[in-house]
């Protein structure tokens, strides 16, 4: 209904009755991806862009800034992931408009059941896929419920590569929002054991990534 750029102020409809999407209900998430791949394939093309080797080094400069990073083997890993961003930076075949926050909490079911997807805070032109690997790690989906999402949202047709890439892309995600975490940390807003699981994604499918090309390149 309103929205000033400069301050950030927005006001938005209220749909009366209305509920989040539930992750682990796979009738919701078929309509959730549904909804998604419908945004995706309007290929709707914006004048900026989300950046994520770009976040990730801010979020990283701003925690240097204010006390570090708690991890002991952040270095290691920020080495790891400069390794999967430039292996996405090979695999990223189209941009488009994409949600980026395409989190469960941002799908509303409404009243009269129909699916919205709301807080566009962080859209911009990204590969389409990120928003898929976005929803998982938010979720705290395994690989097994990640692989069932990407069925989802392909129909049952997720080619090897592209879920090697989504692979890819929830581990720099993960990235991102435990460097976000650390961040917030140091302003006295802990998010516990959500930084925790971010940093596991990193970690975790950054050696899933790995392996799994390996076996392609034999």
């Amino acid at each position: 209904i309103y929205f000033d750029k400069e301050s950030g102020y927005k006001i938005s409809k209220f749909y009366e009755g209305s509920r989040n999407a539930d992750p682990k209900d796979t009738k919701e998430m078929s309509r959730c991806m549904e909804l998604l791949k419908s945004l995706h394939d309007k290929h709707i093309q914006v004048g900026h862009s989300f950046d994520i080797a770009e976040r990730i080094k801010y979020y990283t400069e701003l925690c240097k800034e204010s006390g570090g990073i708690s991890f002991e083997d952040v270095s290691f890993v920020q080495k790891n992931m400069k390794i999967l961003l430039d292996v996405l930076d090979k695999m990223k075949s189209q941009t488009c408009l994409c949600h980026i926050d395409s989190v469960a909490d941002n799908f509303i079911i409404t009243a009269d059941n129909r699916v919205k997807l709301i807080d566009w805070e962080y859209a911009g032109m990204q590969d389409p896929h990120i928003d898929i690997a976005m929803f998982c790690i938010y979720a705290g989906y395994d690989r097994k419920q990640a692989d069932e999402l990407m069925d989802l949202y392909f129909e049952g047709k997720c080619e090897k590569m592209t879920r090697i890439k989504i692979y890819a892309y929830m581990a720099v995600s993960g990235m991102l929002w435990s460097n976000w975490c650390e961040y917030k940390r140091t302003l006295g807003v802990d998010f516990g054991e959500y930084s925790l699981m971010q940093y596991r994604y990193a970690k975790d499918f950054y050696r899933i990534v790995q392996e799994e090309l390996a076996k392609e390149e034999k």
